[in-house]
């Protein structure tokens, strides 16, 4: 997994791992890895959370808005 840059400073998101079709995110204080999937969450959701990630802002503010229950 990669480590989530967190440019804001404040988010709950510590590490990902982006694929093909799904991307596993791990959040601080948790050791479970959450798996967000075109089949689960649908993939613009999906694809707007690995561009996120990729920037290292918004991802956590993103799944808990519009993804938050949606993992596998």
């Amino acid at each position: 997994m990669e480590r989530y840059l967190n440019l804001d400073g404040d988010s709950n998101v510590e590490a990902y791992s982006i694929h093909a079709t799904y991307i596993d995110v791990k959040f601080r204080g948790t050791a479970k890895i959450y798996r967000y999937s075109y089949e689960s969450a649908g993939e613009d959701l999906v694809e707007e959370a690995k561009t996120l990630a990729e920037r290292g802002y918004g991802l956590n503010s993103f799944i808990m808005s519009y993804m938050r229950y949606l993992y596998e």
